[in-house]
């Protein structure tokens, strides 16, 4: 036997690679929802992690371990491999299939688990709208993934969005940059699986039969096709009219994207140019850089609002951001999120609690017609609303779920 591996292969030689996946026992098996995968899957405890071990053809494994790594250096969504194991045997000697090794994504979901909750046709269009924003980025960065789906995809809560990760590389192909044709092909083939996946969760009851699958899955085609044009195309204005370059960048910031540079030609006294995209995770990066919170982007967004505010209500307008990041930090973030009980940490992410918290303090206020405090809303929250959240963090599914595949709050600084 061989493992090619990362840090864990010390780890790794003390699993059953002699016994067939689906053979492997229920001591070692963590409880987590599976997706439907056309491969045997079991989600291991290792140690102080989760990881996810595929059972899958040999050449098949070292290709997708080396797409997912290659993706993971570009800093694309994916989820991260740790190994493949080849040359397995059982106790006969009769060869056992070859292995992939991925680490299992903290707080991630696959689709069919967010529809065991009760969900309206708003989620499910979140849901493609961040599986549309993971497309565009992994052929920004030439990845032509070549079997796009719902179920090849774990989703992240962010703020009231979605984060997703592309979680199966199989047929995937690192080309640099990608033609016309190979994108559309990408786009036609995630609304035809799209379409399917969401048929099939009608026929399981987790979807409402009134919702119009065709209609959503046609959605990721024209959401899609908005944001290539908005991240790549040419836009051509008038010499007078330089300020729209900047409304452009603008309106790519807001979409998470960063500006690397600006092709610009000029004729007939008119300019014609081109923003050249550098990588999503515009406010993720801003927020890394001035507190070093690793947060998803709509999170990261929500944050900086926050901070903005917490400066104008401090009075703190000439206070460099940096040292405002640093306070607020402190006198915020962490003085809001040191209020949840231990027994509730599990729940969600905190920058998702801190962002639930401000909601549920907005709520809070539009029905008092009043403002209402951070402490207050926070103690609130956590009586009220976070206890009836399911356990994100290593997700338990419940005997409903379709598994196939405080002190110190009055502290509190009262900004959000």
């Amino acid at each position: 036997m061989k493992i090619a591996a990362t840090t864990v292969a010390s780890q790794l030689l003390r699993l059953p690679w002699h016994t067939p996946l689906e053979q492997w026992t229920d001591d070692l098996l963590a409880a987590l929802p599976q997706g439907i995968s056309r491969h045997v899957v079991r989600f291991i405890n290792l140690d102080d992690r989760v990881i996810a071990v595929k059972e899958i053809g040999e050449f098949t494994a070292h290709h997708e371990y080396r797409m997912l790594r290659d993706l993971g250096r570009m800093g694309a969504p994916a989820v991260r491999p740790l190994a493949v194991i080849t040359g397995r045997k059982d106790a006969d000697g009769n060869p056992l299939t070859a292995a992939l090794v991925t680490e299992h994504l903290q707080y991630s979901l696959p689709y069919r688990a967010v529809f065991s909750q009760q969900v309206t046709p708003d989620t499910v269009v979140r849901l493609i709208d961040s599986l549309a924003v993971l497309l565009v980025r992994l052929h920004l960065q030439g990845f032509y993934w070549g079997d796009v789906s719902l179920s090849n995809t774990l989703f992240r809560r962010d703020a009231d969005a979605f984060s997703a990760y592309l979680v199966d590389a199989e047929t995937g192909d690192l080309k640099g940059s990608l033609s016309d044709q190979r994108r559309l092909y990408d786009v036609d083939v995630a609304r035809t699986n799209i379409i399917g996946e969401l048929m099939d969760l009608q026929a399981g009851g987790l979807l409402d039969c009134g919702v119009d699958v065709i209609d959503i899955g046609t959605r990721i085609e024209e959401r899609y096709t908005g944001l290539w044009q908005e991240l790549t195309g040419e836009e051509s204005i008038g010499l007078e009219e330089a300020w729209r370059v900047d409304e452009r960048i603008r309106r790519l910031n807001d979409l998470g994207f960063d500006v690397g540079e600006l092709k610009v030609t000029s004729e007939d006294n008119r300019v014609v140019f081109r923003p050249r995209v550098v990588d999503a995770g515009h406010h993720h990066r801003q927020l890394m850089r001035l507190t070093g919170l690793d947060v998803q982007e709509q999170q990261a967004r929500r944050m900086l609002n926050s901070m903005q505010t917490y400066r104008l209500a401090a009075g703190l307008e000439n206070m460099p951001l940096e040292q405002v990041a640093h306070r607020w930090v402190s006198e915020v973030f962490e003085a809001t999120i040191s209020q949840v009980p231990a027994g509730l940490k599990g729940k969600l992410q905190d920058a998702q609690i801190f962002h639930e918290i401000l909601e549920h303090r907005w709520y809070m206020a539009e029905k008092r017609r009043a403002d209402v405090s951070l402490a207050e809303a926070t103690r609130s929250y956590i009586d009220l609303v976070l206890p009836g959240h399911r356990d994100e963090a290593v997700y338990l599914p419940t005997g409903d779920d379709d598994d196939t595949d405080g002190a110190g709050l009055d502290a509190l600084v009262d900004f959000g």
